[in-house]
């Protein structure tokens, strides 16, 4: 008798726990959909002249009003179409003295998980 109490006991702490820890699981929570940044032109480490045009393409996923490129501080205009499957970015480098810049881009996805990318060119008359 004092066995099969103690088997009772232990069956019952057991199934309660695991409820607890099922409770908080992952699985019941939405996953976090970043943004797909892509096709990135010119290409990295390029060579190019100051004011010259860029490109990239973001994916469907993103918030297009929330695309944000900056280039040695600077924020930078942009002009972003919608393809229907995605969207196509595209701005202009500053006059700036020849040297590296990094084209730094910030953006958030439809469920606002942000993303952040970016890629290095070479300013070079």
């Amino acid at each position: 008798m004092k066995n099969s109490l103690k088997l009772i006991t232990f069956f019952i702490f057991t199934i309660a726990s695991t409820n607890a820890f099922a409770y908080g699981s992952s699985s019941s929570k939405t996953a976090c959909k970043k943004p797909k940044l892509s096709q990135f032109t010119p290409e990295h480490l390029a060579v190019v002249k100051p004011q010259s045009e860029f490109s990239f393409v973001a994916s469907a996923t993103t918030e297009p009003n929330s695309i944000v490129v900056n280039i040695k501080k600077q924020n930078i205009e942009l002009n972003i179409e919608d393809t229907g499957h995605g969207y196509t970015v595209t701005g202009q480098l500053p006059a700036i003295a020849t040297d590296y810049a990094r084209i730094n881009i910030t953006s958030k996805g439809l469920n606002r998980c942000p993303a952040k990318e970016g890629w290095l060119l070479k300013i070079a008359e």
